[in-house]
């Protein structure tokens, strides 16, 4: 797919290589915060019970503060754009077992990365207001129908009862 639109937001990138966690653990985390504002992407991270959170919480700041000292841009007014997990190298370690056997043990690590990007103005002015020229649409009124009240249907130990008697 070729975007053919030109994009003149500002993006800042900030990426922790060898991480010591899977990358299917830190991916979970980082779906949450995808597309959110930095302060909100902040109180998720907080509040998130992961281990991976404190990493990935590190490369927000990070990226947060790039985009601060090098570019002059408020850390507040930027969003998380992209964010993603590839694997790292594994380290593979070994524990001894019964009768002589091993079982491998393999320490994931993963690189995370977080892209910021200034929010768009139009994103931020755009509110939904009604048309002028549109019809107000009303819900219709209620009518109460008072010519059968339905009564409530009979168990089947009624209906036995009735049927012997």
């Amino acid at each position: 797919m070729r975007v053919t639109a030109i994009d003149d937001r500002q993006r800042v990138r900030a990426q922790a290589k060898w991480v010591r966690t899977s990358a299917r653990k830190a991916r979970i985390v980082l779906d949450h915060i995808r597309g959110r504002s930095v302060p909100e992407a902040r109180t998720i991270l907080a509040f998130t019970t992961r281990a991976a959170a404190m990493d990935i919480e590190k490369v927000l700041r990070s990226a947060v503060a790039n985009a601060e000292a090098n570019h002059g841009l408020d850390g507040d007014d930027l969003v998380v754009e992209v964010a993603y997990a590839d694997e790292g190298p594994t380290l593979k370690r070994w524990k001894p077992r019964a009768r002589g056997r091993v079982n491998r043990i393999r320490k994931r690590t993963c690189h995370v990365t977080l892209v910021l990007a200034e929010v768009p103005e139009t994103a931020t002015r755009r509110r939904r207001r009604p048309k002028a020229d549109a019809p107000v649409k009303t819900a219709a009124p209620a009518v109460e129908s008072t010519t059968s009240v339905s009564k409530p249907k009979a168990s089947r130990r009624q209906k036995k009862k009735e049927a012997v008697a």
